[in-house]
């Protein structure tokens, strides 16, 4: 039920988002433009519904993995997706060092799995057993391509305001030079809220099932508690963008200076809060959370 409540926000999010982009494109050149922003949103989406796994793929610079090499990784994704009674995701590693994990693809028939070098380094197999529920979580809860769909609105509707204020004209009732200035800040604001508010509450919703899944908590929790600290001080490669970030677990670009205006744009919720939501759900399982 909650699942189902969060794709149905989720979507009313998107549309909204989506709805900026047509405004830009009115502003920029009326009926016309609205009609070729509209056009442009629905290429995103086509594209990204199609191509959102492999493009988050090649950007973390990630490798398809076999049982030879990684057989503890493919045990624990195994064991997990028979007991979400899951078809088995495709299994990858990132050359990144920073400590973090992504779920991606349309649908838990064309979904990957994807962990860090640096993930593999610091946590422990319980733990990585619980961060590999949470996305497998994802997975389930079908909110991977929803996901990729605002990532997609909120990468062209960046660009979209940025081309208003370098090639957009002097008309008067837009606005002139100010208000191709007001456009350019706008915009991206206005995709980063609506994105930090989807991604927001599937985070939360991904912690909650992945710790009934792995039947865990304390291992989820153990986890990020570890995640937060590393993701501060091993910054994420260039690669990865804002409109990327709500992929994984963690906030990629916690460490990356000059990232913006810090919490205000955060993709996901403080980690504190997180725990403490994994804490009732320990006492609800009858476990314990240090």
């Amino acid at each position: 039920m909650h699942a189902g409540i969060n794709r149905m926000k989720t979507w009313i999010l998107i549309a909204a988002l989506g709805g900026i982009f047509v405004l830009i494109g009115a502003w920029l050149g009326g009926t016309s433009g609205a009609v070729v922003a509209l056009g442009i949103a629905l290429v995103f989406n086509f594209s990204m519904y199609w191509f959102s796994d492999k493009i988050a793929i090649a950007t973390t610079h990630s490798k398809p993995v076999t049982e030879e090499e990684y057989p503890q990784l493919c045990q624990i994704v195994r064991e997990l997706a028979e007991l979400d009674q899951m078809p088995m995701p495709k299994i990858y590693v990132s050359d990144m060092m920073q400590p973090n994990a992504f779920a991606t693809g349309r649908s838990p028939q064309h979904a990957s799995v994807a962990v860090t070098k640096g993930v593999l380094q610091i946590l422990d197999d319980r733990e990585l057993r619980g961060v590999l529920a949470h996305e497998l979580s994802h997975v389930r809860n079908r909110d991977i391509l929803i996901g990729s769909v605002a990532a997609a609105i909120g990468m062209s509707i960046v660009l979209l305001s940025r081309f208003a204020f370098f090639f957009g004209g002097g008309d008067d009732n837009r606005g002139g030079g100010i208000g191709m200035l007001f456009g350019w800040l706008l915009a991206p604001i206005a995709a980063a809220v609506i994105q930090m508010a989807v991604s927001r509450s599937r985070e939360y919703q991904a912690d909650e099932s992945g710790a009934y899944l792995s039947h865990d908590p304390a291992a989820l929790a153990s986890a990020l508690r570890k995640l937060e600290v590393a993701t501060k001080q091993v910054p994420a490669p260039a690669s990865v963008s804002p409109a990327e970030a709500h992929l994984f677990i963690m906030n990629p670009l916690a460490g990356r200076r000059g990232s913006g205006f810090g919490n205000l744009f955060s993709t996901h919720p403080p980690t504190e809060q997180r725990i403490e939501r994994l804490q009732a759900i320990a006492r609800d399982l009858g476990t314990q959370i240090a």
